[in-house]
This record gives structure tokens, sequence and C-alpha cells, in this order.
């Protein structure tokens, strides 16, 4: 049986009637259990708006964990590494090349790895104050969020972004390996509220460009365009340069839907875009292009960990995780007492950690040496408790050798007598002491216009 082509922007509600009559949840699950001819049967009904979720015809089994551009980086040489069950880029040339590129022209990055979950219902926006440490309800349309999803001991179960892409519906941006288990929370949550979880991970590329050459490469792709403006891309240029941080812009990629962020984990200016899969290919491609007169290259994970490092964001599993208060973590604000209502967490967090529970620091060093995770940290010998300087006082959560800075630069959790910038301290690096200094976080902050 022959379909005639039609334009990826559309799909259909019944997949949701028949995941849920199926017992599934997500479309995506749904159209893995059927067949190929059935599957773009029931891909291509009805249309789509923009804004509204986005559904590739060819979902690949979840046991592959292969990004929508897996192709363009073996032909881009690539190396590969596992990530959260997937397997993801991270590096093309050189760690330090791809990193240096960001913070002078741009970088390209396949993020596909990460989870979408969306939030759809009369409610969505209740039912998110309650399962979330914010105020969701509060965001306006494509407005974005920074957010935690907490345990009921208070402890952090995922840091997430929230974008209000409507009246009723949220999209929440889980990281990788958190992906089910923020999806499961969100739906045990929110089950109370008139409102509906799915998981579209699998059918959502996001591809982020950052840098300080971000702006101008974006708007030199002439396939954008904004809802209703002028297909050239003139209005789609002018949108994105007045969009602030923190905002996003529902747009068109050759008159496709894609949603455009100004958010980032490199500290740098740039954007972050959530298109199809079917269509993250072209969009890669096109941006390579659009970008090389700009300086832009592709960038892999291993360049945005330092990248995140510099700019003192905190990576879950490192600087974040359930044993661990926000507030440890310097984030005591993005869990808000101040909400009337109730959340999952909120006793806890009332209560906060001990007194004496070790807090995150910034910590740079003298020489070359850098601190990994894991190593140790003392005070140092001269210190005033130096009968103290045998006992481990902290521990190194993150640390690289700054391609920007030049020295060594880590994040640490240490003992509130010992988190004071300024502080020397000690790190054991491989059975030999090198001096530490407590510096306040960022280590890097990006010059703003």
């Amino acid at each position: 049986m022959e379909h005639a082509p039609i334009p990826p922007t559309v799909k259909v509600v019944i997949l949701r009637i028949a995941a849920k009559l199926s017992g599934r949840t997500t479309e995506g699950e749904f159209l893995k259990r059927v067949s190929s001819e059935a599957r773009h049967t029931l891909v291509w009904l009805w249309p789509t708006k923009t804004g509204e979720l986005m559904t590739s015809s060819d979902t690949p089994p979840a046991e592959e964990r292969l990004s929508p551009l897996h192709q363009a980086h073996l032909d881009a040489g690539a190396s590969f590494t596992d990530f959260a069950g997937w397997q993801m880029p991270v590096r093309y040339s050189s760690d330090l090349a791809e990193h240096h590129a960001v913070r002078t022209a741009a970088g390209l990055f396949d993020l596909s790895h990460m989870g979408e979950i969306v939030v759809i219902g009369p409610e969505a926006g209740a039912a998110l104050d309650y399962a979330l440490a914010g105020s969701l309800s509060a965001i306006a349309i494509d407005q974005a969020k920074y957010s935690l999803l907490l345990s009921r001991s208070g402890g952090i179960v995922d840091d997430l972004v929230v974008y209000r892409t409507g009246e009723d519906r949220f999209m929440v941006v889980a990281n990788a390996s958190n992906r089910e288990v923020v999806a499961n929370e969100l739906r045990d949550r929110t089950a109370p509220f008139d409102a509906e979880v799915f998981d579209e991970s699998d059918d959502i590329a996001l591809i982020a460009v950052q840098g300080p050459a971000s702006l101008d490469i974006l708007r030199s792709v002439g396939a954008f365009a904004v809802e209703g403006g002028a297909l050239d891309g003139e209005d789609f240029a002018e949108r994105l340069a007045a969009l602030r941080y923190y905002w996003s812009l529902p747009a068109t990629f050759d008159q496709h839907p894609v949603l455009v962020a100004r958010t980032g984990y490199t500290g740098e200016d740039g954007f972050e875009l959530y298109i199809a899969p079917d269509l993250a290919p072209s969009l890669w491609n096109v941006l390579l292009q659009a970008g090389e007169a700009h300086g832009l290259v592709p960038a892999g994970l291993a360049s945005r960990d330092t990248l995140r490092l510099e700019a003192g964001m905190p990576l879950y599993g490192h600087e974040l995780g359930l044993e661990l208060f926000p507030a440890q973590a310097g984030l005591g604000r993005i869990v808000n007492l101040g909400k009337e209502v109730d959340f999952v967490g909120r006793a806890a967090s009332e209560i906060g950690p001990e007194a004496d529970a070790r807090v995150l620091v910034g910590l740079t060093g003298d020489g070359k040496r850098a601190a990994r995770a894991g190593y140790e940290v003392y005070r140092t010998a001269h210190d005033s408790q130096a009968a103290d300087s045998q006992r481990p006082i902290g521990i190194v959560t993150s640390g690289a050798l700054s391609p920007t800075l030049g020295v060594p630069v880590a994040m640490a959790y240490v003992e509130p007598a010992s988190a004071e910038p300024g502080t020397e301290l000690a790190v054991d690096i491989r059975g030999t002491r090198f001096s530490y200094t407590v510096t306040a976080l960022p280590f890097y902050s990006r010059k703003k216009n």
C-alpha cells in the first residue's frame, strides 16, 4: 500500500486514544507496536498546528538509543561515548578547539538524548505547582523557567527546564538519565488534577547553537519564519533578536514546526531548537553551512562539560542528587516556599539540611594539576585547625583545567566552616595534596552587550 507524500506537520489525535486503549501512555510507544504500513497511515491523518507536539513517522526502538543525527556525526568523524544509554558525540576534533569556538564564535550541539515530557490540561499549571518546587502556573506563554523535582524528603530527583507552550500546555525538559523517573513522577503527582502527561522524548530532537555568534547565525537562515510572518524570515530575525533569555519563539523551519528557545548550558548566549527527529538532519546541515562564515563548529559533550563547569552550572549526578538539598547546591532560591499551595518536598525543604551539611563551592588551583570528581578535599596544614588537616572535609564533584582561564577549576562539597571565598584548601590528587582556593561561582561570566 502506497501513500502520497504528506508534510511532516501532520499527526493524529487518534494516537492518544489508541495509546490509552492499548494501555500505553505515549504516541512513540504506541507507534513502535504497529506495523510500518499502519504507522504511516496513522501518523499522517490530521494536521498539527505550530506549537503542538511533533511526531516522527519512524521512531527507532528505544534500545538502540541513537540520535536522529547519528549518521551526521559519523560522517563528521565524531568520537562517541555512552551517555545514559545513548551513543552521543563526545568530540569531533579536539575538546579545546570546540570549547574555544563556543567562547569566541559558536558551537553546534546535538542534545537529542534529553527528555521532553509534555503536561496538558486545564489544570496543568496547578499540577506542576504541586509536582515541582517552583511556581510554574505563574509563567507566561512562551516563557521558560528552571525548576527542581524534589523527593518527599527534600532531595533533588532532577533539575529541569519548563516551557509554557500554551495556556494549558507545558513542556518539561529532563536530563537523559532521569527521563523515565521524571515522567513517572509527573504522572503520579498530577493524577489528582485535570491534566495528562505524555513522554514525547522519542518524538522530539534537540539542537543547540551556543556562542556569541549564535544570534547572527540563526538570523542568516532564510528557512526560518514565524507563524503568519514573511516567508523570507525577516520577521523571524526581528523576533529572534528581541527574544529575552529564558523565553521561546514558536516558529517554522522549511514550513515545519520548530520551537526556538534562548536557553543553554554553556554560559554563553545561545539557542536551543526543538524539532521533529526526521527534520533534524536538515536543520543540522543548514546551521553548519550558515555558521561556517562565523566560525561555528560541531561540538561534543566533552566541551559542553568544561563550558558548563566554567559557568558554575551544576550537573545531575555530580553536583545534584537525591541525597542533597537544593540549599546545599546554592539553589535554595529555586524552591519557592512563598507559594501558597503545597508541593512535594515542601515540609522537608522548610526544615532544610543539617547546620553542618556540606555546601557547594568553587575551587581554583595554582598549578596545572586538575582535581577530578571523587578527589578528597582537606584543610591546609597551616589552617587554624591544623590538627584536623588529616580528615577530609569535602569531595570534588567536577573538575578540569579551564580552557578559558588556563588554571584548574573544580566544584566541591565542603563543610560550611571551609566554604568562605578565599579559604585555602588542599585537594588530594593521586596521593599528593595540591593547593586550591575557594572561589565564588561562576568562574567565568560572558560580557553582555
